[in-house]
């Protein structure tokens, strides 16, 4: 079972690479977030995820409901960026003057 998860994992490592690098190279400010929102929503959609978008104007919420009642787990995420400059020199550095994922 173990190497069925880390296999899974591996396969998709180019994918989730490549979106984290675009998300970093596309940064957007607090409560603007709409193309960010839309890819997450679009990725638990396809997750086969509940979503719920629009949340405190921009927040995105996927949810997975089990088959039996009982605990629940939270993960959280930000997703906006900060008003910085970034100075790092790498293909995907954020292509928005003065905003960064840092």
């Amino acid at each position: 079972m173990t190497e069925h998860l880390f296999a899974e994992i591996e396969a998709s490592r180019p994918s989730l690479i490549s979106l984290r690098r675009d998300l970093h190279a596309a940064p957007e400010l607090a409560f603007q977030e709409v193309r960010t929102g839309a890819l997450v929503a679009d990725r638990l959609r396809a997750a086969g995820l509940e979503v719920r978008s629009g949340l405190a104007r921009t927040g995105v919420a996927g949810i997975l409901r089990g088959a039996r009642p009982g605990r629940v787990v939270l993960v959280r995420a930000d997703i906006d960026a900060l008003p910085i400059e970034e100075a790092s020199d790498v293909p995907y550095r954020s292509r928005q003057p003065g905003v960064m994922h840092a």
